[in-house]
C-alpha cells in the first residue's frame, strides 16, 4: 500500500508535535503543515522537509488526511472546508466550542462516512489502557488534573481545555448516561473559568468527583476508581497503576482490627501489615509506548483501513455534553443562601467578571 500523504494545520505547542511525529511514521509522507505564522510554519516544514502553506486551503489538494491542532473558536470553520473537500480529519479535542457545532461536524462526517477521530489523547495513555482492563463496573471516582497557568487555551474554560479528558474517561468506563450534576468553579485571569469542581451522579448509581485547574502550584494527573472488587490508582504522569483489594485473610474473616484486640497484639505490626497482608497492593506493568504517538498511529491505521476510530466524532459529542452541563451548573451555582449572593464563578474582588448577584 502506498503511504499515506497527510498535512498538519496549526503547527503551535501541540500541533508541532504531530508534524514530528506524523514525519517519522511509517507508511506516512508528511506533505506540508499549515500556519498563519510564517515563522513558526517555516521552522516546522524546514525541520520535517516538508513545504509550508499560510493558507490551510492551499494544503488540502496534495493530502490525503489532515491532523488539525487550530485554536478551539475555528474548528468548526476548518471542518466544514475539509468536509467540503472529503479530507479525513484528526480533530484536537475538544472537537468544538459548543455541542451544537461538535454535533454538526459529527452528523456530517459519519453522512459523508468520512473518518473523524478527536484529540482525547489519554484514551492511549499506557496507564489508561492498563488500568481499563482493571477497573470493572465502577461504583466510585475521583479525578484531579492540575497544571499551573500555561497562558495557552485561554480561548476556552478549564472544563474544555482539561477536564474534558477525564470526562471523555469517566464516560468510557462508567458506560451508562448522567443522571445530576453538581459544579462550582473560579475565574481568575479572564472571563473563562480556571479552576473548577463537579460532582456526577449516573443512572447506574456511580458517582464522580471531577476536579480540573490551571492554576495550580504543581501539576498533577491522577484518578482513583473504586468497584467492588478494590480500588485501582492511575497517576497519569508517572504511568504508574496500582490496585488495592481484599487480602485472603480478610476475605475469610480475618481482620487487623480483631487481632489488635487480642491480648499482646504488636498494633505496630498489625499497622504495617494493612497493606500488603490485609490489602494486596499490586502494581501493573505499563509500556512506555507515547501516548500522541500511539493516537496519530490510531487515525493513520483508520484512515488506510477505513475502520471507526476508538474515539470518533459521537464520543467527543458524549464528552462535551457533559462539560456543557457542568458549565452550566458553575454559571448557577449560589455561593451564599444571603440575599445578594454572588452566582456564578467567584473571583477575586473588584476583577472584572460576568459573575453576577442574585435577584
Amino acid at each position: 500500500m502506498s503511504d499515506l500523504k497527510i498535512g498538519v494545520i496549526g503547527v503551535g505547542a501541540l500541533g508541532r508535535h504531530h508534524a514530528r511525529i506524523l514525519a517519522g511514521l511509517e507508511g506516512v509522507t508528511l506533505m506540508g503543515v499549515a500556519d498563519s505564522s510564517e515563522a513558526r510554519g517555516l521552522e516546522v516544514a524546514k525541520s520535517w522537509e516538508c513545504e509550508w502553506h499560510a493558507d490551510y486551503r492551499d494544503l488540502l489538494p496534495h493530502v490525503d488526511a489532515v491532523s488539525i491542532a487550530v485554536p478551539t473558536f475555528a474548528h468548526l470553520d476548518v471542518a466544514k472546508v475539509c468536509l467540503a473537500h472529503n479530507i479525513p480529519m484528526m480533530m484536537e479535542k475538544p472537537l468544538a466550542g459548543n455541542v451544537s457545532d461538535a454535533r454538526w461536524i459529527a452528523k456530517q462526517a459519519e453522512a459523508q462516512d468520512l473518518i473523524l477521530q478527536v484529540g482525547h489523547v489519554e484514551r492511549f495513555n499506557p496507564a489508561t489502557m492498563t488500568a481499563d482492563k482493571l477497573c470493572n463496573n465502577p461504583k466510585y471516582i475521583k479525578s484531579e488534573r492540575l497544571s499551573s497557568f500555561s497562558f495557552r487555551s485561554t480561548d476556552i474554560s478549564i472544563v474544555h481545555d482539561l477536564m474534558i479528558h477525564d470526562l471523555d474517561l469517566i464516560l468510557h468506563l462508567v458506560q451508562s448516561e448522567v443522571q445530576t450534576v453538581e459544579a462550582f468553579g473560579i475565574s481568575l485571569f479572564g472571563e473563562h473559568e480556571d479552576a473548577v469542581q463537579a460532582r456526577i451522579q449516573f443512572r447506574n448509581g456511580c458517582l464522580a468527583d471531577v476536579t480540573a485547574s490551571r492554576i495550580n502550584p504543581a501539576a498533577g494527573r491522577a484518578m482513583q476508581i473504586w468497584s467492588e472488587s478494590g480500588c485501582t490508582t492511575v497517576d497519569f504522569t508517572t504511568r504508574e497503576v496500582k490496585q488495592y483489594a481484599p487480602g485472603q485473610e480478610l476475605l475469610s474473616g480475618i481482620s487487623p482490627v480483631g487481632l489488635a484486640m487480642q491480648p499482646g497484639a504488636d498494633i505496630a505490626q498489625l499497622r504495617d501489615d494493612v497493606f500488603g497482608r490485609f490489602i494486596s497492593v499490586e502494581t501493573a506493568e505499563v509500556s512506555d509506548e507515547d501516548a500522541l504517538t500511539a493516537e496519530l498511529t490510531h487515525f493513520v491505521k483508520c484512515v488506510k483501513s477505513n475502520t471507526t476510530p476508538m474515539v470518533n466524532g459521537w464520543t467527543a459529542v458524549s464528552a462535551l455534553e457533559v462539560a456543557d452541563l457542568i458549565q452550566q451548573k458553575v454559571a448557577q451555582h449560589k455561593w451564599s443562601s444571603q440575599p445578594g449572593a454572588v452566582v456564578g464563578p467567584s473571583v477575586l474582588a473588584g476583577s472584572k467578571s460576568k459573575t453576577h448577584k442574585a435577584a
